[in-house]
């Protein structure tokens, strides 16, 4: 008789597998995303690559909790909730800063990374979709997933008006959303934790 409960093992290599792809793919998809935003002076990409950036750092602390104890986990959860506020923040100044001294983004380099940005989420989001209702650090992932498919989508309308319009409002607009979506999601993590706390 082993102390090990073979339930919880299968669990845990599953959390963890399925955490190394979306580390990976949201680590690719942030080093693209601010390449091509800085490029084409896009202020919607740049954000949605921080978001990329917050959410590869929700997964690495997820897999770090994968198999720990419920504190590590919640320790993990709230971690990840002030990671995406704190990256929130930082997106809400860059925009400020693009509003003040101007920028001419590019529509159509902001619809073909938005268009792979929403790819890779959609991905992402089917590849979480089954842990959604399990553990706080497990729901911390779906929701910044879920989140992400509504901001690339943001991206690629915003590309389009910036194409048809040739104005840089839109891309500050989305922007801006985007910065609200990141930091909304943040708070709803710590909400969960202090919830679970409770």
């Amino acid at each position: 008789m082993t102390d090990c409960d073979c339930s919880l093992e299968v669990r845990d290599a599953q959390q963890a597998k399925t955490l190394k792809v979306l580390l990976a793919i949201n680590a690719i998809m942030f080093v693209a995303e601010m390449t091509v935003g800085i490029i084409g002076q896009s202020t919607a990409l740049i954000s949605d690559s921080m978001d990329m950036l917050a959410d590869a750092t929700v997964y690495g602390i997820s897999l770090y909790a994968v198999g720990r104890a419920a504190g590590k986990k919640l320790l993990a959860a709230r971690l990840s909730g002030i990671g995406q506020i704190l990256l929130g923040a930082g997106v809400l100044v860059d925009v400020l800063r693009r509003f003040i001294v101007g920028s001419q983004p590019v529509g159509e380099l902001m619809m073909g990374v938005g268009l792979v940005a929403l790819i890779a989420n959609v991905i992402c989001l089917l590849l979480i979709a089954k842990h959604r209702d399990g553990e706080i650090h497990m729901r911390a992932s779906w929701i910044f997933s879920k989140n992400d498919v509504i901001a690339n989508s943001g991206v690629i309308v915003a590309g389009l008006l910036t194409l048809l319009f040739g104005t840089a409002w839109f891309d500050l607009i989305i922007g801006f959303v985007i910065a609200l979506v990141v930091t909304r999601g943040g708070v709803a993590i710590l909400r969960d934790v202090k919830a679970q706390t409770q």
